[in-house]
């Protein structure tokens, strides 16, 4: 209990409490959310393996069952949606039979697919993992991360110039498939900027020089070395991390994600490590997609820079003690707060 006992010191210090984080969880159901960015579909196949291929040193999986899970984009979307948002997505599907399984996986959480674009000659990006006793045996991937043509950034432009007025908010999710690239960013930054809309990015480290001047970016650690070209040795190192990329894109906050050290959040008014707010981790995967999905929903409902990362950390508190990618629900971020020594 003693890193759950310093993170409620530190966040007393903060002068943050209960009350107000809770108020502003409240006020989610009221906002409508934009995601705009890669969709993917997760194929998890589950068996066993008994034997080696008598046709090469493989191992044969006795396959006994298969699932589907909304992966990229739409998986900030579910995590969006269970908190309460309305949602809309905004992405590129293949015309193929995975473009229609993800559909209807997002149509059923009650998620807007008006902004998605189908095209003939491009597949739904699908990501199959053969799981077997437990252990991931091999993934395949199947996706283009060619850029949009300028017929299809153009289309989804103007989709989004003519519903923009609707949300409160837009999250920009650049997983590196190809939807997210500078002429779309660009125009969808400019936009955002003129309607004085919110707009976050969940980015990839290979594009960084896309996101200048958004509202907020939220890259892991890794992602933000690279930003920076440098390697982090010491929490002095990470400050002067920050400084580096606060000076070059300009946003108006950048957080920081740092697993197991919870995060760190830099903006005009100072910076913040905020320590992680759970005793155990399981699984981080989808953890980012959570964070970003909270940060903005809290941010549109008034919350500063900081109540919208502490808010976000004790989200990431819950998931990362889940195994796989999890979406959040609002009572189980009632509860963790609950269960926080906060006043």
């Amino acid at each position: 209990m003693r890193i759950i006992h310093l993170y409620d010191k530190i966040l007393a210090c903060m002068k943050v409490d209960k009350k107000r984080l809770k108020s502003i969880i409240s006020r989610f159901k009221n906002k409508r959310i934009l995601v705009v960015g890669d969709l993917i579909l997760d194929h998890y196949i589950f068996g066993k393996v008994d034997k080696i291929s008598p046709e090469g040193p493989v191992p044969v999986v006795w396959a006994r069952e298969e699932n589907f899970v909304c992966g990229g984009a739409a998986n900030v979307g579910l995590n969006l949606c269970a908190l309460g948002a309305g949602v809309s997505l905004c992405g590129v599907l293949g015309r193929d039979h995975f473009g229609s399984v993800v559909f209807s996986l997002i149509k059923k959480k009650g998620i807007d697919t008006g902004l998605i674009v189908r095209e003939k000659n491009r597949p739904t990006t699908l990501k199959t993992r053969i799981i077997a006793h437990n252990q991931q045996v091999v993934r395949v991937d199947w996706e283009s991360i060619e850029f949009l043509s300028l017929e299809t950034n153009k289309l989804i432009l103007n989709k989004v110039r003519k519903h923009i007025d609707n949300f409160d908010a837009i999250i920009i999710e650049d997983y590196g498939k190809g939807v997210i690239n500078p002429a779309l960013v660009g125009e969808l930054v400019n936009l955002c900027k003129q309607k004085k809309k919110i707009v976050t990015v969940d980015p990839k480290e290979e594009h960084f020089d896309y996101y200048e001047n958004v509202t907020v970016l939220t890259p892991n650690l890794k992602e933000a070395q690279v930003a920076a070209n440098m390697k982090v040795k010491s929490k002095e190192e990470l400050f002067l991390l920050g400084k580096i990329i606060m000076g070059k894109l300009k946003p108006q906050a950048l957080l920081v994600t740092l697993g197991e050290e919870g995060m760190m959040l830099f903006y005009d008014g100072g910076r913040h490590h905020i320590p992680t707010a759970t005793l155990e981790v399981f699984d981080v995967t989808g953890a980012g997609d959570t964070v970003i999905a909270t940060y903005t929903n809290a941010l549109s409902c008034g919350a500063s820079y900081l109540e919208a990362a502490i808010i976000s950390n004790f989200a990431a508190g819950v998931v990362v003690g889940k195994l796989g990618a999890a979406a959040i629900t609002k009572k189980e971020l009632f509860k963790k707060i609950d269960e926080s020594k906060l006043g």
